[in-house]
């Protein structure tokens, strides 16, 4: 078979051990996920209640136009129906972008470490990829600029950024977007945007009417708790949405997460609540940095990266062995760092004191 030259460089997504797995492993009573930035406190109940009313539906196709989800999400972001797309996750919605604007002669610029799905996507469509390193956690839009010429389909900014939590203000972007060739598409990732406090941080949304070549993806994975169910969308205009359509499979959105984002976005409550208690929690780790002198990037998401000055695996393992799974930094392109997820009060408390153990260990 003549599998196409670019898979051939790239690696699967490889997902870590089940809970249970571990457990039996390490013979551990307890394990703490706090690696892939889920929302620690669930969802909202109103997913809950909606889902058993879905369940007796099981035989038949979800509503491929999601019309129930388009209809209250539209009305949440004063946005039109037709200037949304749904997918399987936003990582889906990356990819439909990519199927459709990416292919051989065409390129695509980002910062480096960044969400690695851009680049994943773009190489297998057989684009080039410009990267621009990161400098203190921050994307270097001036030098991005530079790498964008005729041949650039599409431009991505991840504010906040992942791994660093870092955003781009408003000023910024601004600037940033005004500056860039209409021809070339400029996504905005806000897989975080429900999580950030900054007063600077921009309203991307209101910037659509003006700026054609814009488009802003989000996710329910992260503050809303619906990482399971898997559905994520992207915001623009009509006319870019309608070309993106014939890229998305049918019924790529299934009718239980359809109906579960439906029902987080209506209990807006839940969503104050978690945002203030991830904020309560950030604060637990910046106070730990302070104490212990650690270097560590202010976030706009629910998650840290803080530099251990250590190697990565060796504390990842460490932390394992305690109950607690994180994200090393060599994973990320920051070794010596882990990325970890603000959980609940409780558990923060108890991978901090781990965390202070080991570097006491380390002095000795």
């Amino acid at each position: 078979m003549d599998i196409k030259k670019q898979l051939l460089s790239l690696t699967p997504y490889q997902p870590g051990k089940p809970m249970d797995e571990v457990k039996r492993e390490l013979g551990l009573d307890k394990i703490v996920k706090l690696a892939s930035n889920e929302n620690p406190f669930g969802c909202s109940t109103n997913v809950k209640e909606a889902i058993m009313d879905q369940l007796g539906k099981a035989a038949t196709y979800p509503d491929g136009y999601a019309r129930q989800l388009r209809e209250t999400l539209a009305a949440h972001l004063s946005v039109a129906e037709e200037e949304l797309i749904f997918g399987n996750g936003s990582d889906e919605v990356i990819q439909i972008i990519c199927r459709a604007l990416l292919h051989s002669g065409k390129n695509t610029v980002m910062a480096t470490p960044t969400f690695p799905q851009y680049k994943h996507n773009a190489v297998i469509e057989g684009a080039e990829v410009r990267e621009v390193v990161i400098k203190d956690g921050h994307h270097q839009l001036e030098e991005m600029l530079k790498q964008i010429d005729e041949n650039t389909a599409i431009v991505w900014l991840c504010s906040p950024n992942n791994p660093t939590g870092t955003y781009i203000n408003e000023e910024s972007l601004l600037t940033f977007i005004q500056r860039v060739p209409k021809s070339c598409l400029i996504v905005v990732d806000e897989a975080y945007k429900e999580y950030v406090t900054a007063e600077d941080y921009p309203e991307t949304l209101n910037l659509l009417k003006e700026y054609q070549n814009l488009l802003v993806t989000r996710t329910f994975s992260k503050a809303y708790g619906l990482a399971s169910f898997r559905i994520g969308y992207g915001v623009a205009n009509k006319e870019l949405i309608r070309q993106l359509e014939p890229a998305r499979e049918p019924f790529n959105t299934n009718s239980l997460a359809q109906v579960a984002a439906t029902a987080g976005i209506q209990d807006q409550s839940f969503i104050k609540d978690c945002v203030e208690k991830n904020k309560q929690g950030l604060e637990q780790f910046y106070s730990f940095c302070r104490e212990m002198r650690l270097a560590y990037y202010p976030s706009e998401g629910n998650f840290i990266l803080i530099d251990f000055e250590a190697d990565s695996d060796v504390l990842f393992h460490y932390l394992l062995t305690k109950g607690y799974i994180v994200r090393s930094g060599n994973a990320l392109g920051y070794p010596g760092c882990l990325r970890i997820t603000i959980g609940t009060e409780e558990q923060n408390r108890e991978i901090i004191s781990h965390l202070k153990e080991y570097k006491m260990k380390q002095a000795i």
